[in-house]
C-alpha cells in the first residue's frame, strides 16, 4: 500500500486535515490513516546561513567586508526545530511514500516554508498543492478535491526566495554597517525599521499636540443630527 504525506505549516492545521481526511492514528509528530501520514512545519525549518558559514572570516564584523551579497546562496537547519525537520525528511524518505500534497498556509510565506524543506532535504518525489482560505470541514474536503499542479506556484516561490534573500541583504549589511559606525549593535530590517520608524514619528506628534479650538454648526433634525465641517473661528461660521 502507498501512502500520501500531507505537510502543513502548524500543527492544529495539520489536525484539522487529519480529521476530515481520516488520519486518526497519532504517532510521534505526526498523525496517520486511510492512506495518508500527516505532519506539519512548525514555522520555518530552513534558514539562510550565516555570513560566517560562506566565509570563515565573516565572523568579525567591519566595514570592509561590506557589503556581504552571496553569489550562491546556503541554508541550513534551524537550530531549535531540527527534530522536526528530521522527522519530515524521514517520512519524505519512507519507500511507502510515493506522493506528497503541500497543506502550507495559503500564500508566499507558506509556498516558501515547505519548498525550502522539500529542497533541502533533496526530495523528488512528485508533490500537489493543496490551496484554501478556510479551515472549514467542506473546505477541506473541496481543498484535496482541486489539488493542483506544484508548478502552477512556482512563481509564487520565486517571489518568496526574492523577498527572504532581500530582507537577508539589507538585514545583515545595514545592521553591521550601522552597529560599526555607533560602536553597539543596532539591528536594521526591512521591515522592522520602517515600522519602528512610524511608530516613533507617531509618538513624537502625540507628544508635540497642541489643542486647537474649533466651531461647528449642528442641526437637530428628526431621528438625527446634521453636523458641519470646522471652522477655526465663529465668524466664519457666519460667513
Amino acid at each position: 500500500m502507498t501512502l500520501t504525506l500531507v505537510i502543513a505549516e502548524k500543527p492544529s492545521v495539520a489536525q484539522s486535515i487529519a480529521r476530515v481526511i481520516g488520519a486518526a492514528s497519532r504517532q510521534d509528530g505526526y498523525l496517520e490513516g486511510n492512506g495518508y501520514l500527516v505532519s506539519w512545519c512548525i514555522g520555518h525549518l530552513v534558514e539562510v546561513a550565516e555570513p560566517q558559514e560562506y566565509v570563515p572570516e565573516l565572523k568579525s564584523w567591519n566595514i570592509e567586508s561590506l557589503p556581504i551579497l552571496p553569489e550562491h546562496w546556503k541554508y541550513r537547519i534551524s537550530f531549535g526545530t531540527r527534530k522536526q525537520y528530521s522527522l519530515l525528511k524521514k517520512l519524505m524518505e519512507r519507500e511507502d511514500v510515493d506522493s506528497i500534497v503541500e497543506a502550507t498556509d495559503a500564500g508566499r510565506e507558506g509556498e516558501l516554508i515547505f519548498r525550502l524543506v522539500y529542497l533541502q532535504s533533496g526530495c523528488r518525489k512528485p508533490f500537489e498543492r493543496f490551496w484554501i482560505s478556510s479551515m472549514e470541514d467542506a473546505a477541506i474536503r473541496e481543498g484535496f478535491a482541486r489539488l493542483q499542479p506544484s508548478a502552477v506556484y512556482d512563481a509564487l516561490y520565486q517571489s518568496a526566495l526574492c523577498r527572504e534573500r532581500a530582507d537577508w541583504m539589507v538585514g545583515i549589511n545595514a545592521t553591521r554597517l550601522f552597529s560599526c559606525l555607533y560602536g553597539g549593535t543596532l539591528n536594521i530590517g526591512r521591515v522592522m525599521t520602517p515600522t519602528l520608524a512610524l511608530t516613533v514619528e507617531r509618538e513624537k506628534e502625540i507628544a508635540s499636540f497642541v489643542p486647537v479650538p474649533f466651531y461647528t454648526v449642528t442641526l437637530h433634525l428628526p431621528g438625527f443630527d446634521a453636523v458641519s465641517r470646522r471652522f477655526e473661528t465663529r465668524a466664519k461660521l457666519r460667513g
